[in-house]
């Protein structure tokens, strides 16, 4: 299995001519991820914390709401021809409670950076379907709590820090502003994942009082694994799109984008950022 961070040798060309050094690029690799022994979707990854990228993966399916549905999570031997352990095939075991629909899930096929569906069809689907309601939770963030997050994402990518080439999430407690948990992937959906997927371990689904930090933009699929998981708040750097606003208003959702020093734009429910 490749490295978080993979080392190469690369030439480098500037003012000054043409040197050979070595560089460290962002690793990247398919995992499979299966449920009760049937593949269900492949998603290309950034290696590191696979167990959690499955689990938010299943939970923003809507497959599992809590840590009770799951059995067991284990890497599946013999992965090879020749019976070599990849690590790159990941068969998570479910149970009572849990729902699996393998026609809906098996549209994923292979992602690359991301997999969301589209449509109002697919906007009151995913708000029908959430198992954590979050239009009445209370959440109430101060702008300067709001403002202090990007920083403090930024210090925690320790890979970004060695490559330069990978997406954030960061779950942010609401009320203290502390960092519950960052990861770090290739894939933006898949960082989101693994936070959720964190999340679910830990038993604090759904994530009432929490606000959602990306480091890049705010897709539909985003907001659906937000809302899925019961996260209030999404905030991003950069600008969110027209879909996942419109998923947010149907949802009760408050979505921040432009997030960068003092300044941000809130796209719906504005009531819960409190200007300081």
């Amino acid at each position: 299995m490749t490295k978080p961070a993979v080392r190469r040798r690369v030439t480098v060309i500037n003012a000054s001519g043409a040197h050979r050094r070595e560089d460290r690029l962002t690793g990247e690799e398919p995992l499979e991820i299966r449920v009760n022994g049937r593949a269900l979707a492949v998603t290309m990854r950034t290696p590191g914390h696979d167990v959690e990228l499955a689990l938010g993966f299943l939970v923003s399916e809507g497959v599992i709401t809590h840590r009770g549905q799951v059995h067991t999570a284990r890497y599946c031997a013999g992965a090879t021809d020749e019976g070599v352990n990849t690590y790159n095939v990941l068969d998570i075991q479910v149970g009572a409670g849990a729902h699996v629909d393998h026609l809906a899930l098996e549209r994923h096929g292979v992602t690359s950076s991301s997999c969301g569906v589209c449509g109002k069809t697919s906007i009151e689907a995913v708000t029908t379907k959430s198992a954590f309601a979050v239009h009445d939770d209370p959440l109430r963030v101060a702008t300067t709590a709001l403002s202090a997050m990007p920083d403090r994402l930024r210090e925690a990518q320790r890979v970004f820090s060695q490559t330069g080439g990978l997406h954030a999430a960061g779950l942010f407690d609401g009320r203290t502003g502390e960092a519950l948990v960052v990861r770090e992937d290739v894939g933006r959906h898949n960082a989101v994942d693994k936070v959720v997927g964190w999340a679910l371990e830990h038993e604090k689904l759904p994530l009432a009082g929490c606000v959602l930090m990306v480091s890049g933009r705010a897709g539909f699929e985003l907001a659906q694994k937000a809302s899925m998981a019961g996260v209030p708040m999404l905030a991003a750097v950069s600008a969110p799109s027209s879909l996942a606003v419109e998923l947010a208003e149907s949802a009760g959702l408050t979505v921040v984008g432009f997030l960068r020093g003092e300044s941000m734009v809130v796209y719906s429910r504005p009531d819960r950022v409190e200007v300081a």
